[in-house]
């Protein structure tokens, strides 16, 4: 048996209820009904509870993910930083402004070449990763241990 109820609305909120029945196609006191009955339920708060701390957790992976990408493209290129400053001597004035154009040149077939492999979706870190893990599962299959 179903006991009636009369409540008043705000108009804002009747007119969220009344799109919200329309677009799940049910009744509107269906609606408030399934919200009451969630909003009172004793469970209720630990359902939410669970679900933002799967959404917490998942976002705390893809963090980590997206800390260890930054940390393996400030390493490469600290490593390249190094690695020119060491090897490359400094060049007398007279060739500077032929070394600077040449600069220029190498550095837009640079972009581009980035461009291309961007737009392929090959990414550094994902390489790294690959040849990492075949390198350890090489040496372990060796007897070798890491």
């Amino acid at each position: 048996m179903r006991t009636k109820h009369t409540f008043r609305l705000p108009p804002d909120l009747a007119g969220k209820l009344a799109d919200y029945a329309a677009r799940k196609g049910a009744t509107q006191s269906l609606v408030v009904e399934a919200a009451l009955a969630s909003h009172l339920s004793p469970d209720g708060a630990d359902r939410l509870e669970a679900a933002l701390a799967r959404r917490l957790d998942r976002m705390s992976r893809q963090i980590e993910r997206l800390e260890r990408r930054v940390d393996i493209s400030n390493e490469a290129l600290a490593v390249f930083v190094r690695f020119w400053l060491t090897s490359t001597p400094p060049l007398p004035d007279a060739a500077q402004p032929a070394a600077q154009a040449k600069g220029r040149e190498r550095y837009e077939g640079f972009v581009e070449a980035l461009g291309r492999r961007l737009a392929r979706g090959r990414k550094l870190a994902d390489e790294i990763v690959r040849e990492v893990g075949a390198e350890e599962a090489h040496r372990n299959s060796d007897g070798r241990t890491p």
